[in-house]
């Protein structure tokens, strides 16, 4: 038929509708490929007002899908009896055209490592092995979500916490999505929705202010460069990272409100856009900071862990939470952190000056308007 209107498909048509005269080609997309494609359905203009020439044409495209749907179905398809290959490692079923994880890796690092920390390179690195190790160097498109599920227990058998399952996962997933987005490529992420299990862990507790001040003054006594460290990050609940990457070009010691301005740096970056702040020095942290310039021979604050290339934030962390056991047993070098928060809580401090002050992501869109508290509100504050 042909009319001024989109007419129903007639299945007897073979997928045709005619519009104006003119006949189309109108398929729905299977509801288990959809995810290839940008819309549900296919319609294509046969540029033909001849039904017989309409019909043969929608029979050779119909055809034609068959047979390229049918190859996508199988390309997803586990592998036949896989577990009697040799070698353990399932054969690719098809050939794919797509990037393979390894220089997706290498892509992920070129445009998300600008200005990013040797930790950085580290991690991805790391994490991708774990999928190449496992899974293989496949194309992103010939990972299936079994394979991902495969991988997490693999993950979950080598002992791995959730949070650290959670932390692969997060790279694999911004490496493959990468990809996906800058190549064009019409596939998903068989990692995007994997199932991630959360730890029966008891929450990290804080640290007393009794305890807190027991520990400054063993610092302050001390006045070694670790104890230093632990000295200034409690009064600051600075990120031990963000505590040792510091140089003396961010210390602010005769202003009129002592302070840190915090910054990235090429050895060492910052968390979020929102780490980046000014922090007033006060107590055992001004203390330690006096300290350290009377003692100052480098452009480092904490020269044994940093310099010019990077941050060896793992082996302080290993070292301080070792010896800070003997004093406080249930708490690490970030259990300062969640105390800094609790007791700027109890002292009546704003919430929002509170996120200002420790680097933590707005809670609104709101926080972000303006150039936040000064200085001194935030000195008096603290």
């Amino acid at each position: 038929r042909c009319c001024g209107v989109y007419d129903m498909v007639d299945k007897d048509a073979h997928y045709l509708m005619c519009k104006g005269g003119v006949y189309y080609f109108t398929r729905h997309v299977p509801n288990d490929l959809q995810q290839h494609y940008q819309k549900p359905r296919i319609v294509m203009c046969l540029k033909t007002r001849s039904k017989n020439g309409a019909l043969k044409a929608s029979h050779a495209l119909s055809s034609k899908l068959d047979d390229f749907w049918l190859q996508m179905r199988i390309s997803h398809m586990e592998v036949p009896a896989a577990e009697l290959l040799i070698s353990g490692q399932p054969i690719e079923t098809f050939t794919s055209c797509a990037t393979k994880l390894s220089d997706a890796l290498e892509k992920y690092c070129r445009l998300k490592g600008i200005n990013r920390s040797k930790q950085f390179f580290l991690s991805a690195n790391r994490n991708i092995g774990y999928v190449i190790k496992h899974l293989g160097n496949r194309p992103i498109d010939a990972y299936s979500s079994s394979d991902a599920a495969a991988f997490r227990d693999w993950l979950t058998s080598r002992n791995l916490s959730s949070a650290s399952i959670r932390r692969i996962f997060s790279t694999v997933r911004a490496v493959i999505t990468l990809t996906i987005q800058e190549d064009g490529i019409k596939c998903g992420n068989a990692f995007a929705k994997t199932f991630l299990p959360n730890d029966a862990r008891p929450k990290r507790a804080s640290i007393s202010p009794e305890d807190i001040k027991r520990v400054q003054k063993i610092c302050l006594d001390m006045a070694d460069e670790r104890r230093l460290l632990v000295a200034l990050i409690s009064d600051t609940g600075m990120r031990l990272s963000e505590g040792l990457g510091l140089i003396w070009d961010d210390i602010h010691l005769y202003h009129e409100h002592p302070h840190i301005s915090l910054m990235p740096h090429p050895w060492r970056s910052l968390k979020t856009d929102g780490s980046k702040r000014l922090i007033p020095l006060v107590g055992a942290a001004h203390e330690a900071v006096k300290i350290m310039h009377r003692q100052r021979s480098t452009p480092f604050l904490f020269n044994s862990y940093t310099d010019a290339t990077s941050c060896n934030g793992n082996s302080c962390s290993a070292a301080l939470n070792k010896w800070l056991k003997h004093y406080v047993p249930d708490a690490v070098i970030h259990s300062f952190r969640h105390s800094f928060r609790d007791r700027l809580r109890n002292a009546g401090v704003q919430s929002e000056m509170i996120d200002q002050l420790g680097g933590w992501s707005n809670q609104s869109v709101g926080q972000r308007y303006g150039d936040g508290f000064d200085l001194r509100t935030l000195q008096k504050a603290l």
